[in-house]
């Protein structure tokens, strides 16, 4: 086992003999690492936190520590992480609390940049890219494939959709719809079906033109919501991407970006 003389190693922590320590990481009771995980220097862990496999750590990131809530009590809450994700320096992870499920977690594949926060309660699925600076309120929930442009803040109990593009500079208030390409600074603008992202990921064009299509409804043709919905269904072929776009809408208790 790779661990370096000027590491602080609980007893209690579980590390893979694949697993690397670089020099003066800080790891807690209750922290379990994977195989081939490496901690570069200057990482903290504590709480009930496991990391998987292949994971890399930059300098100075924190995981598993209290969460900035005041409701917050003691209790046993955790963070998890899972397979070949990139945590930047400077990202600080916040564990679960009672109010939220009790877990932080963070999925596969993901690359979470430079000063990013990921507060109590948040989920990350898999293969998201995080910019410099996004910050996360509790209870948020960011799905497979969405992109976050740095420097955005993302309120409390939002949901960012799969294949989404949030632009940079971004207040986000509300939930981000799926596929979709969003900014919010000033004023909050759906720019369309997210083309180039999801042509990236292997979807063909019969599965983008429905999204466009249904995106200018949305946002273009000057009907309210319930009437767009309908004319969705109405004229525009119901792929499995338009079916997934109406049940994210009409689940989205917090309203959508529009």
């Amino acid at each position: 086992m790779a661990i370096h003389s000027t590491a602080i190693v609980d007893p209690d922590a579980g590390i893979s003999p694949e697993a690397e320590i670089g020099p003066y990481c800080i790891i807690g009771s209750g922290v379990t690492i994977g195989a081939r995980t490496r901690l570069m220097a200057h990482v903290y862990l504590e709480g009930k936190l496991t990391i998987g496999k292949d994971n890399l750590f930059y300098p100075y990131s924190s995981c598993g520590v209290t969460p900035q809530d005041k409701k917050y009590k003691g209790e046993p809450s955790e963070t998890r992480i899972g397979d070949r994700n990139s945590i930047r320096e400077f990202v600080t992870i916040h564990r679960g609390t009672e109010g939220g499920g009790m877990v932080t977690s963070i999925g596969d594949g993901n690359l979470i940049m430079a000063y990013v926060h990921v507060a109590h309660d948040v989920i990350i699925q898999n293969h998201t890219i995080v910019a410099n600076g996004v910050t996360f309120a509790g209870h948020v929930t960011v799905e497979d494939y969405a992109n976050v442009g740095g420097l955005s803040a993302i309120h409390q109990f939002c949901r960012i959709g799969r294949h989404a593009m949030v632009g940079s500079y971004s207040v986000i208030k509300q939930n981000v719809l799926p596929y979709s390409i969003t900014a919010a600074s000033h004023q909050v603008e759906v720019y369309g079906a997210n083309k180039i992202g999801m042509e990236r990921a292997g979807f063909s064009a019969e599965a983008i033109e429905p999204l466009q299509n249904a995106f200018r409804t949305l946002t273009r043709a000057g009907l309210n919501t319930t009437q767009a919905l309908a004319r969705i269904e109405e004229e525009i072929p119901q792929t499995p991407e338009i079916k997934e776009l109406l049940e994210f809408i009409r689940g989205s208790s917090r309203g959508f970006c529009k």
